[in-house]
């Protein structure tokens, strides 16, 4: 049996990894291609000017992704122009260009300052007979010319095919072992209309794994039209591939691709501690709010660590929970990531250790028996509208200014649903 063959045991140390993994796993070793500035152009709203493109790339270096692919500088001379821009700001990161496999964008793309090139040609019959009109012996000759001639420039070059699910798998192994044979740095694999599963994605990856030279990396890039982008990285990287593509936010073409929030959150779960040491996690915030604000959209509110309700808790049981101990029903920990978490209590679904604890941030001594009966009146008047945090300390400040005073009748008065809220809860009103 060779070395590490079958399932070996994770050395992570966290709780939420796969206990073994594939040997050829790589949930511990893997690197980002940020394609905010390519895939992210195709996003219906997206229009990055000059200034704007190099704002996003500075952001995206200084988070610490590894590479950053940018629009083919074949696409319009000011693509041209701000390829070169960005491939001289002397940035941490590579930066790569995407390009058609054909010869025009090489050259255009291997005089731009590009650290190397993504090219990619469609394998799947749609597109070979819909798009480009190239039998797969055209597409490895082409392939094979374009290569050399990158190589030929002392730059990095990737090879993917396109709606590499919907191909044949014939077909896209003796297409990618060709390429390997020449020698490119990564093949990629392209769930381009997002019809995949990871199921799919883990098979694929892990036959193609098993035909290249150990040392050439696969890289992978998932559509989400169904919802799968971020699982697929997941199983894709648990397969052995080395590269992710992602967007800020998951914008791209139609419903986008992976966001790299979501896929930080999922590998963060795996090895927190691998994933701290190579991104600063406290700046993502900020960097889906420069690309929100760029494109006009607001961050999701059940966005991966930064949408609004990421670490809101609402349910009385999960709030009791939450605040004795906060794993209970977090599985990340707001703090890394720059966020905070909040608990809301003005609700009739709030329980009274809720309302305890925002006691206890007021700094007002109240007895469980005084917290209970608030909590009792918060669920009253929850049952017609929401309460705000206002509302719900404006109530916990009287009752104690009440309490402290020993207004025994006032308190009696603040627990009484007023009149006007009574009367809008009963059976007789809601039907009207």
């Amino acid at each position: 049996m060779p070395p590490h063959a079958g399932p070996i045991a994770n050395v992570s140390s966290s709780p939420y990894a796969p206990k073994y993994t594939d040997s050829l796993s790589r949930l511990t070793n893997w690197s980002i291609i940020e394609s905010t500035l390519r895939e992210g152009e195709q996003f219906a709203n997206a229009f990055f000017d000059t200034a704007k493109k190099i704002e996003i790339a500075k952001a995206l270096d200084d988070f610490g992704v590894e590479y950053i692919e940018i629009t083919s500088p074949a696409a319009s001379e000011q693509s041209r122009l701000d390829c070169i821009a960005i491939a001289n700001l002397g940035l941490k990161a590579k930066i790569l260009t995407h390009v058609r496999c054909h010869m025009d964008d090489a050259r255009i793309a291997c005089e731009t300052g590009v650290d190397g090139l993504d090219v990619v040609i469609g394998t799947s019959s749609y597109l070979r007979e819909f798009s480009h009109g190239k039998d797969m012996e055209r597409i490895i000759k082409d392939a094979t010319e374009v290569i050399n001639y990158v190589k030929s420039k002392g730059l990095e070059v990737r090879f993917s095919s396109e709606d590499s699910f919907r191909s044949d798998l014939v077909d896209l192994l003796n297409l990618y072992k060709a390429v390997d044979q020449l020698g490119v740095n990564r093949v990629g694999i392209a769930d381009t209309v997002g019809c995949a599963n990871p199921r799919q994605v883990y098979d694929l990856v892990k036959t193609l794994r098993s035909v290249l030279k150990p040392t050439t990396d696969i890289e992978c890039h998932f559509h989400n039209d169904t919802g799968c982008a971020t699982a697929n990285a997941y199983a894709a990287l648990e397969a052995g591939a080395t590269h992710i593509d992602t967007s800020v936010l998951g914008i791209g073409e139609r419903n986008g691709i992976t966001p790299i929030g979501n896929l930080i959150a999922r590998m963060f779960t795996v090895d927190p501690d691998y994933v701290a040491s190579k991104y600063k996690l406290h700046q993502l915030r900020d960097l889906e709010n420069l690309i929100a604000d760029a494109v006009e959209i607001q961050v999701p509110f059940n966005n991966c660590i930064t949408g609004y309700c990421a670490f809101t808790h609402k349910a009385g049981i999960h709030a009791k929970a939450i605040l004795n101990n906060p794993a209970t029903y977090e599985i990340l920990k707001p703090e890394v990531f720059g966020m905070t978490r909040y608990v809301s209590i003005g609700h009739r679904l709030t329980g009274w250790n809720a309302v305890k604890n925002r006691a206890e941030q007021l700094g007002l001594a109240l007895s469980d028996d005084d917290l209970k009966a608030i909590t009792g009146k918060i669920k009253k008047l929850a049952d017609i509208k929401n309460q705000s945090m206002e509302d719900v300390d404006g109530l916990l400040r009287n009752f104690h200014a009440y309490k402290v005073a020993g207004d025994h009748s006032a308190i009696e008065q603040l627990l009484v649903l007023p009149k006007a809220a009574a009367a809008a809860a009963t059976p007789e009103a809601v039907a009207a």
